[in-house]
């Protein structure tokens, strides 16, 4: 049967979870149209990547927009957990391989073909199940742990369709994914505050005497602007521990990893224009911006 063109929420919604027949290229096809039309697409497959792996990031982006919108999507926490818990059997099964779900029959053909673990795919989803009972965090060192599974499998990902699995790439891929999400976070403050979720350490609220009630009440003042400018500094801090991985991969991929980086420090610089002020409205970088950044990076393709 021909896959259904359908976003991860409406697809378990109309289909359900029961296991569906569909060939190669029907998953390809569909992994491919996930993640061209999503709602938030990235641009996950950049012009610049070789064309020969557009199809892989294509099938390993359309696992983790399912994994994103089982767990924010769906509206109740208990369902969430629960459909989590199906992908991650679905997961498992793909690695017996026993892949049924559409995603995981076009994913399995990348993870053979570039011998990537389960480990990865496994922590994401442990970070999306992680989001459905804990709304705050203590310390920045509970937000690094949270990023461990959040953001730096994904990193791991990038890196493993590169052609590359040592410690030490992995390891300045780390600074840079935490540094993504925390910018990520620092933007969307007020989006999280919609979902009852507090990213900013509590123990940097206190330290500027600054509540989570005053967040909730959308307060800017001198205490949440003393307060945001360590948190961008700490963000920034990460990125520029990762900037060096860029030179250790080949030049296709460093510019993506460029234009990722700098992305995520135009979205920083954006804050502090803005004296940190993201309460008043979402800071969000424009289409000129990002041409910039792009034009900023290409010289390293000649190079």
């Amino acid at each position: 049967m021909a896959v259904s063109l359908l976003q991860p929420k409406d697809y378990v919604t109309r289909l359900g979870t029961a296991p569906l027949s569909y060939t190669l290229d029907e998953s390809l096809a569909y992994t491919r149209w996930l993640a061209t039309h999503h709602y938030e697409n990235f641009q996950v497959v950049s012009f610049l990547l070789p064309k020969h792996l557009h199809q892989d990031f294509y099938n390993v982006y359309a696992f983790c927009r399912w994994a994103d919108d089982l767990g924010d999507e769906i509206g109740d926490t208990a369902e969430s957990l629960k459909l989590l818990s199906w992908w991650r059997s679905e997961l498992s099964d793909m690695y017996r391989g026993e892949a049924a779900h559409p995603v995981f029959i076009a994913l399995r053909s990348t993870v053979q073909r570039f011998e990537i673990p389960i480990e990865p795919f496994d922590r994401l989803i442990q970070a999306f199940e992680h989001d459905q009972t804990v709304t705050r965090y203590a310390s920045f060192e509970e937000i690094f742990a949270y990023c461990v599974n959040s953001a730096n499998p994904v990193g791991h990902l990038v890196l493993y369709l590169g052609g590359y699995r040592d410690a030490e790439r992995q390891r300045l891929s780390d600074y840079t994914c935490t540094a993504l999400q925390l910018a990520n976070f620092w933007q969307d403050v007020t989006v999280d505050l919609k979902k009852d979720r507090v990213y900013l350490p509590l123990d940097l609220l206190g330290r500027h005497n600054y509540t989570v009630d005053d967040l909730f009440a959308y307060r800017f003042d001198a205490r949440f602007e003393r307060l945001m400018h360590e948190a961008v500094d700490v963000a920034d801090g990460l990125f520029h521990k990762g900037l060096p991985l860029i030179s250790t991969v080949d030049r296709r991929l460093a510019l993506d990893l460029e234009l990722f980086s700098h992305g995520g420090m135009a979205v920083l610089r954006k804050i502090r224009s803005r004296g940190y002020d993201v309460l008043s409205s979402r800071p969000a970088i424009s289409k000129v911006e990002r041409l910039a950044i792009l034009l900023r990076c290409l010289p390293r393709l000649i190079r």
